[in-house]
This record gives structure tokens, sequence and C-alpha cells, in this order.
């Protein structure tokens, strides 16, 4: 299973929605949103796209009965976690979190396949050696709207277990 993992979208609906876009067009079948969306208005140009997405708020957490009414109403499409997201999907156990250092410290658990983070801005793939010996992945999509860094999400592969950080190509609107 593919999907597209992104964070720090900032309110802007354009660029968010482009990722979904050609994460769909390479196979993608769920989105990972790692927070800080701010304005649920600016998730409705992704969700129109038909991709499952998981949201957390982040720090800039925008207005939550907003994003709660959104996901209520859109019935399978939208899965507002709150402040993290546990997850199990194509096998494996995905942990979601805005802060890159909580998600760090949960792939040392050794209890995820998979942590999901943002904050940072920053994108990174790696894996993170577990307390129980066994390595699991920590991925950072960076900033999906380009704020002090380039544009980027991530491609990731779930039963390959393959990450590849993408650019964002150009936000036409």
């Amino acid at each position: 299973m593919k999907v597209c993992i992104v964070s720090d979208s900032h309110d802007r609906a354009d660029p968010l929605a482009l990722a979904v876009r050609q994460a769909k067009a390479l196979g993608a079948q769920a989105v990972f949103h790692c927070g800080d969306l701010i304005g649920a208005q600016s998730l409705k140009p992704a969700l129109a796209l038909g991709l499952p997405v998981h949201l957390i708020h982040g720090n800039n957490v925008g207005d939550a009965q907003a994003l709660h009414k959104l996901a209520r109403g859109s019935g399978e499409s939208l899965n507002y976690h709150g402040a993290d997201a546990r997850l199990e999907l194509g096998g494996r156990r995905v942990f979601v979190v805005h802060y890159d250092d909580y998600g760090y410290a949960m792939a040392c658990t050794g209890d995820w396949d998979l942590v999901c983070c943002g904050h940072s801005h920053r994108a990174e793939v790696r894996q993170v050696a577990s307390v129980k010996g066994t390595p699991g992945w920590l991925v950072n999509p960076g900033t999906v709207a380009g704020l002090a860094a380039p544009p980027t999400w991530v491609l990731g592969d779930l039963a390959a277990m393959r990450f590849e950080v993408r650019e964002l190509g150009p936000v036409t609107t």
C-alpha cells in the first residue's frame, strides 16, 4: 500500500492538493497529514481527490471544531485524530505526531513500524534503532507549503517499507 505523507501546509490549500494529486497519480491510497493544517477549508481541495486523509493538528491547531465538523460530514474521507494518531494500515503499525522530537522518541520504542512527524520543516527519512532491538522508520516530509524550505512531501510504500522525499512541482491555481 502506498501513502502520501505531508505536513505543515499552514493554510495553503493549493500545494497540499497538488501533493495529494501527485501521490494519487503514483498509486497512493491514503494520506497522512502530520499537522499544522490550520484551516479546515484548506483541506477541501485535497479531500475532493478521493483519498482518505488521516490528520492530526500540530502546534498550530486552527479551528478544531471546524475540523471535527468536516470529518463528521466526510463519511470515511477525513479521519481527524487530534494530537496524534495510532493506525494499522497495510499491515503496518503507524504512529503520526507533529513534533519531530516526539516522533523520534516514539520510533525508539520499537512499537511502531513507521512514525511520521513534521514541525521542523526539514524533510528526513531514516531508520531508528529501538530499545527492543528492532529498527523502525522515522519519516518527516518537511513542509508541503514550502515555508523557509523547499516544498516537499513523501511517497511511502508500506509493503516494501520504502520512502521517497519528493519536491512539489509548480503550484498553479
